[in-house]
């Protein structure tokens, strides 16, 4: 299935399943395929900052360039592991520096022309553009999401946003805790998830978030 017909089908699931939560809809739901403009614009800004740098078409951001790198995960320097691949390692300056922009390979369906050729975004340079984009000048309030997300993608979404625009992306980090199955976290790669669908069909909405709101949301949930 072609990357694009494969996210448009996953949105439209998303978009269906949470809107039978009957918790009412978001002002504003951002598409990173509709923000290509103002994402080339921010790594641009880096490049021209000196806080990333093009190697083989691909853009990476330069960790060591941004002083306050880590503080939001508090890791070692020796474990930021940014599980990118083997592919972008000969082509960073350092193991530390993570994809801004990832230049366009024989096979991929989908890609959007750049300063540094054909391509797409990597994965955190999305966040950061589409929440400038939609809330203005930075900071915004609250920033969520998931405990897993805390690093990679928290912290550098941290790193590009202040390098660019020398001010904080957030005031308050909010991580919830993860669902767990036997505990396991629920997970695809643990093969122990089942989908808001399922749940929706067999306990009905209000139990999904009875349960849901019934820890504290920094907590795992049984």
């Amino acid at each position: 299935v072609p990357s694009a017909e494969l996210a448009a089908e996953m949105t439209r699931a998303y978009f269906e399943d949470t809107s039978r939560l009957g918790l009412g809809r978001p002002d504003a739901e951002p598409l990173a395929t509709t923000t290509i403009g103002p994402i080339v614009e921010l790594i641009a800004d880096l490049v021209e900052s000196g806080h990333a740098y093009e190697s083989g078409g691909d853009v990476y951001f330069a960790v060591r360039s941004f002083d306050g790198y880590g503080k939001l995960s508090h890791r070692p320097t020796e474990e930021m592991e940014q599980g990118e691949g083997d592919d972008a390692g000969s082509l960073k300056r350092d193991p530390l520096d993570f994809a801004l922009w990832k230049a366009h390979k024989p096979g991929e369906d989908t890609h959007w022309d750049s300063p540094w050729g054909p391509g797409r975004p990597g994965w955190h340079i999305e966040c950061s553009a589409m929440a400038e984009a939609e809330l203005g000048e930075l900071p915004f309030a609250i920033h969520g999401g998931g405990s897993d997300l805390v690093f990679p993608h928290h912290e550098n979404e941290i790193a590009q946003s202040e390098a660019a625009r020398g001010r904080p992306l957030a005031r308050i980090w909010m991580h919830n805790g993860m669902l767990e199955t036997d505990s396991s976290k629920m997970s695809k790669s643990e093969g122990n998830i089942f989908q808001l669908s399922e749940a929706l069909d067999r306990f009905g909405p209000e139990a999904v978030v009875s349960y849901l709101i019934s820890g504290h949301y920094r907590q795992p949930l049984a």
